[in-house]
């Protein structure tokens, strides 16, 4: 089948379709394989260096605020400049991709990213080291639109669901070590030292990504590619109605995720909690049962349908949210496991669907899913500050409890050929 032929043919003959052409069907990587094993193994390390690249600065909002005289909300950029480049940068990637192959472009990314990190590190002011971690937002576009496109053009169709699963796990293994680490780090070095060492790990993984993962067995480049090529299918997939709808859940989902879990450092550093950057950055170990959750989840969406576990996962987060407005630090830890829980569950499920609705545009697809997903993180993540400052924590939870509620809307109102169901 060519890339051609799934295409609506263009209006004009002077904007030609691209073109591709596969002589023989598609070879899967079958789950059980050397090649399976080798691929879960190489999505893992992407995963990893591209999330602990991203939130290694979380727990550091409350020493950012320190060390440069600066507001919550004016802290929390540096997370949010990198969010909101990542996610420009990820429309650009997904369509780059289509003719330029996935495999380099992803480890170009994360090689990059690390860099970008060191430079962070050595940034002597506020506004340097936000520079370094927009352009490493730019950078790190390559990573999530491609690895979901990789992972929708090469793993045997049946077992999509667990492979995405175990990149998913890999984002929070590496969403978590970047976290924690910070934390432990900042216990007997500096901040500046910390993210140096960060991004030395990135470059690790980054090399280790390149040796392992396969090269691409069924992606067929398109040819003679234009810009308008790029928007009609950017066009088309907004609109789908089954891919709006995942894309708002993505936006729901990091709204809650990502604006939590600023906010809780702030929380926990200060009265009546007073607890250390290293206490707090020991919470994020929350995220071991997200690693867990999110590939047992897609194992179990493949088998009993995806739509029951995105209702059971915004449940969950919507407890999770309850649960945190409980004034002690057992029911505060034991909520955000309940939320970090039933994030993993819902991203990784809605990681799965968009490839199978994209039809052959799959890198477009995915990039619209983490544009939404990453202007979630963006924009809330930086608006919870106004509400953290005006209202607390009971003004926090009220915000990400609506986007919960918004989100099990979505889910249990979705129509049952829709892809997430």
């Amino acid at each position: 089948m060519t890339l051609q032929s799934t295409m609506a043919p263009a209006r004009h003959r002077h904007h030609p379709a691209p073109t591709a052409v596969r002589i023989d069907g598609p070879v899967w990587i079958t789950r059980g394989t050397t090649t399976w094993r080798r691929t879960g193994i190489a999505l893992f390390l992407a995963g990893f260096a591209s999330f602990s690249l991203i939130y290694c600065v979380q727990p550091l909002l409350p020493a950012f605020a320190t060390s440069f005289g600066l507001g919550a909300a004016s802290a929390s950029l540096a997370l949010s400049v990198t969010t909101s480049l990542l996610a420009l940068s990820i429309l650009l990637a997904g369509a780059f991709s289509q003719a330029l192959g996935r495999r380099g472009l992803m480890f170009g990314s994360m090689a990059a990213a690390a860099a970008l990190n060191l430079a962070a590190a050595l940034s002597p002011d506020w506004h340097g080291l936000l520079i370094a971690r927009a352009l490493e937002g730019l950078a790190l576009g390559g990573v999530p639109a491609v690895a979901m496109a990789y992972l929708a053009e090469e793993i045997e169709p049946r077992h999509l669901g667990k492979a995405m699963g175990l990149y998913v796990a890999g984002t929070g293994f590496g969403a978590m070590m970047g976290r924690v680490g910070m934390g432990l780090l900042t216990e007997f070095t500096s901040w500046r030292m910390a993210m140096a060492v960060m991004g030395g790990l990135g470059l690790v993984a980054a090399i280790g990504f390149l040796i392992l993962l396969p090269r691409s067995r069924n992606f067929v480049p398109a040819r003679g590619v234009s810009p308008g090529f790029h928007l009609r299918a950017w066009a088309g997939h907004l609109r789908n109605p089954g891919l709006l709808r995942l894309y708002a859940t993505g936006f729901a989902l990091t709204s809650i995720f990502v604006t939590l879990f600023n906010y809780t450092t702030f929380r926990l550093t200060a009265a009546p909690f007073d607890l250390s950057q290293t206490r707090v950055a020991m919470i994020f170990l929350a995220f071991g049962f997200g690693i867990v959750s999110s590939s047992i989840a897609g194992g179990l969406g493949d088998r009993f349908g995806r739509r029951p576990l995105l209702i059971a996962g915004f449940l969950l987060t919507l407890a999770g949210v309850a649960v945190t407005l409980v004034p002690a630090l057992p029911a505060i830890i034991a909520g955000i496991v309940l939320v970090t829980t039933g994030f993993f569950v819902c991203h990784s499920v809605v990681s799965g669907s968009v490839g199978p609705l994209a039809g052959a545009t799959k890198g477009h697809a995915a990039s619209l899913y983490l544009l939404f997903y990453y202007l979630g993180s963006s924009i809330t993540g930086s608006v919870g500050g106004w509400f953290w400052q005006h209202g607390g924590w009971t003004a926090i939870a009220a915000l990400t409890g609506s986007f919960a509620l918004l989100g099990l809307i979505l889910s249990a109102t979705a129509p049952r050929r829709a892809g997430a169901t």
